[in-house]
């Protein structure tokens, strides 16, 4: 059985809170180049080359991506063989994000639904628990942007809809949604398990690294003939025209029951934050 005090887990998270946010990843920045290479807009060119200019500019001097430096969401991966000390751990992820926030100078942007009277430190982090075999401690924070979240949705189809009606569904989200994600955009997608669990899965899929190939034949093959047709809306960068609506769509499927046909869908902005560390 091994020891893990939860002070390592509050440094830790407060790191991936300030690198999340100041760092967008290698495979995103390859997503828009091959992107550029492909548009046929010349101001949606430009447009992909200033998110390229200011993701550089953000990893050099350090400073946030966005303004909406966005919700905290962890995902965690809790090896069964760990012993934790030191206090609790869901505390320690809040207080890990609790620093981060105030020592990176990130916006916090929570508050209280009625009110909208601020917390004061972005928390509480939205925390996915997940037990699994070994001695390890996966920590993945994802900061979730207002704008894109804004335009995410979930629905229970009928099951005799099927994977046209799934299609349907995904393709008028983003036509619908605009510019408001402040496209070109990412689209998760869940399909199956209950309501909460779809969304959960939509939400999970965009930790995969941009241009990855699913592992599933089908979702693979679903996942391209969906980002064909959200890129022929014309949507383009920033809502302003152009073949790149969406760089990826990702999916993640589970059985449902017969009764029904789960479809959630979690849009995202260009800047696909996260960072993750083993502990």
């Amino acid at each position: 059985m091994r020891e893990v005090d939860v002070a390592l887990i509050t440094e830790t998270v407060k790191e991936l809170c300030i690198s999340a946010n100041t760092d967008l990843g290698e495979d995103v920045i390859e997503a828009i180049d091959q992107a550029i290479e492909k548009e046929e807009s010349p101001l949606g060119i430009d447009i992909l080359n200033e998110l390229k200019e200011n993701a550089q500019i953000a990893k050099q001097e350090k400073v946030p991506i966005c303004q909406d430096t966005g919700f905290a969401v962890v995902f965690v991966e809790l090896g069964q063989d760990i012993h934790l000390v030191g206090g609790d751990l869901s505390e320690a992820i809040h207080e890990g994000v609790r620093q981060g926030y105030r020592e990176g100078y990130l916006r916090k942007s929570l508050c209280h639904p009625f009110t909208r009277a601020n917390t004061g430190d972005n928390t509480p982090a939205i925390i996915h628990m997940e037990l699994v075999p070994g001695d390890k401690i996966k920590i993945v924070v994802a900061p979730k942007g207002g704008g894109s979240e804004n335009m995410s949705r979930v629905t229970m189809l009928t099951p005799s809809e099927g994977v046209e009606g799934v299609k349907r569904y995904i393709v008028q989200r983003v036509k619908e949604s605009g510019s408001n994600p402040c496209p070109p955009t990412i689209i998760g997608v869940g399909i199956g398990g209950t309501l909460e669990k779809a969304a959960f899965l939509a939400k999970k899929s965009l930790l995969r690294p941009l241009g990855s190939k699913n592992p599933d034949p089908e979702l693979m093959k679903l996942e391209q003939e969906i980002l064909s047709e959200i890129n022929k809306l014309g949507i383009g960068p920033q809502g302003l025209g152009g073949r790149t609506t969406s760089l990826a769509v990702h999916i993640l499927m589970m059985p449902c029951h017969i009764a029904s046909l789960p479809l959630a869908v979690n849009i995202q902005c260009h800047a696909q934050r996260h960072k993750e560390a083993i502990i």
